[in-house]
């Protein structure tokens, strides 16, 4: 695998295709970075764009996670302490997880988003971005139906955050296009360059095959999910046997959360997987790669349930190593 293979491997969407592939052409030393808000718990969203890094690193790229610690002030996420302090637990499960700790720097966002010249291209920025136009960059951030002053202000500094970190490259989830679009549309305002960004996919909520899971409602996978908890989320996961299953009676479109966790999560970091069944019923399946785990789901010689099991096996070797860290 090249270094424009592992670059976009999984990925949703690269934005451009040109400045992608100038970076792959000589990523040795190249900045990739990506902002969290600290939340306490590495959960399956934060693993998807971690693997993103992971083979980043892998091509040569040098990694800055952002822990954005005024973001989360601004999203009324606690005291500067407590938020900071949730930091400080995130970093070492990052860690855990598998990014290169010698390759990977961690930023809080205190550390210069409080400073002048920050603050001065802040209102610059403000400036020069109507109301309506951050608006649609904050979907994301709100909740209720009342918008404050403060989350206006959240995507211009994610914005901002981009050149003041001095990356090459922004990484996020498809939920974050809108904030790399607005970057793009706003920083040459100030003379900065637009960023180049990566979007990863967003993963179906695991008991519908519906949206996207999220940590906040329906059921997610976390670091603080015991065996026991695995096994039981992912036995009880939508996984019609097939890639494309049927949208709803309403017309939803419906997504294989089961395949999507193989595709995103385990193949990118495991050489092999192995789906152990009894000699009866065909005995064990071995797949050193994606697409033929899904061609046997799609034509009835790995069934569903066996599929399942070994998908909390491996999520399981995946998670254990932060789920020690939070233990100690």
């Amino acid at each position: 695998m090249d270094a424009y293979e592992r670059i976009t491997r999984n990925a949703a969407e690269v934005v451009t295709e040109e400045e992608i592939e100038a970076l792959a052409d000589d990523p040795d030393g190249k900045r990739a970075y990506v902002g969290y808000e600290p939340s306490g718990v590495l959960h399956i969203g934060h693993m998807l764009t971690a693997n993103k890094l992971i083979d980043l690193q892998e091509a040569g790229f040098e990694v800055t996670v952002l822990l954005a610690d005024v973001h989360a002030y601004l999203n009324d996420k606690g005291s500067f302490e407590e938020i900071r302090h949730t930091a400080e637990r995130m970093r070492d499960q990052f860690i855990a997880y598998g990014l290169d700790e010698s390759n990977t720097q961690f930023v809080l966002g205190s550390d210069f988003q409080l400073d002048d010249d920050y603050t001065l291209d802040l209102h610059s920025l403000e400036l020069e971005t109507t109301l309506a136009r951050a608006e649609r960059a904050m979907a994301e951030i709100t909740s209720g139906d009342s918008v404050k002053v403060s989350q206006a202000v959240y995507p211009l500094m994610q914005a901002l955050d981009i050149p003041y970190l001095g990356v090459d490259l922004a990484i996020g989830g498809m939920e974050q296009r809108k904030v790399h679009m607005l970057a793009r549309d706003v920083l040459p305002s100030i003379d900065r360059e637009p960023p180049t960004s990566l979007h990863t996919p967003l993963i179906a909520d695991l008991g519908t095959g519906r949206g996207k899971m999220s940590s906040s409602a329906g059921v997610t996978i976390s670091m603080e999910d015991s065996r026991d908890d695995i096994e039981s989320k992912v036995n009880d996961a939508y996984c019609p046997p097939t890639a494309d299953p049927e949208p709803t009676d309403d017309g939803e479109a419906r997504e294989n959360p089961v395949l999507q966790v193989f595709e995103y999560h385990v193949f990118p970091r495991f050489d092999a997987v192995t789906v152990e069944r009894p000699k009866e019923y065909g005995g064990d399946l071995a797949y050193e790669g994606y697409g033929a785990l899904e061609a046997d789901l799609e034509s009835g010689e790995l069934h569903p349930a066996d599929a399942k099991g070994a998908l909390a096996e491996y999520l399981d070797r995946l998670i254990a190593p932060g789920r020690e860290q939070l233990a100690e």
